[in-house]
């Protein structure tokens, strides 16, 4: 059966595909497991593996051995390489960038991205959304929770909208609080935090 483009960037063969190029392009320092890149993509092993074999194979990535690790990361040196880089963070940038500024900030207990950025992730149609709106939920610093959205934005090149609801208020939500309301009720991607993959409630 075959899969329709990505709506995110439907140049792409997969949103699998899309996935582990911004990871890989929007960290140019770090080097990536195939597992890491299978949890970051929500996918199997096997596909992730499948699909950094194809990348690797047209230059797009580069690997090496490390024991029986199969390591991978943006090339050094490519004539794609930024202009690839641009139009990654412009579409699947935000969900690895929020991933990575958010991971190390105290009192985030989950986060979400929602909004038109989502809608797009999760396969509705429409244009590429000129913001990204993020909900947390915990008790993190509303400054800490700026600087990350100041930070992210200048790696996406695109206004970051960061709100903050306690555990609490997100478990047992006011029924007069349309915008929690309607924040539960669309399109949400979970961030990754502490290497563990937070799910929708």
């Amino acid at each position: 059966m075959r899969v329709p483009p990505p709506e995110l960037l439907p140049i792409l063969r997969s949103a699998v595909q899309g996935e582990i190029l911004a990871a890989t392009y929007l960290s140019p320092d770090r080097e990536y497991s195939v597992t890491d890149l299978a949890q970051l993509a929500g996918t199997s092993l096997k596909a992730a593996g499948q699909e950094v074999g194809r990348l690797v194979a047209a230059g797009f990535l580069d690997d090496r051995r490390f024991g029986n690790q199969r390591l991978v990361r943006r090339p050094a040196t490519s004539r794609m390489v930024n202009a690839l880089g641009d139009l990654l963070a412009a579409t699947y940038g935000p969900l690895p960038v929020l991933t990575e500024e958010l991971g190390g900030v105290s009192g985030v207990e989950q986060a979400f991205i929602y909004g038109s950025w989502a809608a797009r992730h999760e396969g509705q149609p429409g244009g590429i959304p000129d913001d990204i709106d993020v909900l947390v939920v915990g008790t993190a610093s509303l400054d800490d929770l700026d600087e990350v959205a100041e930070r992210c934005a200048a790696r996406l090149h695109r206004a970051v909208n960061i709100r903050r609801v306690s555990g609490s208020y997100w478990s047992d939500p006011s029924p007069d609080d349309t915008f929690v309301t309607a924040v539960r009720a669309s399109a949400l991607v979970p961030i990754l935090l502490d290497d563990r993959c937070r799910r929708r409630p």
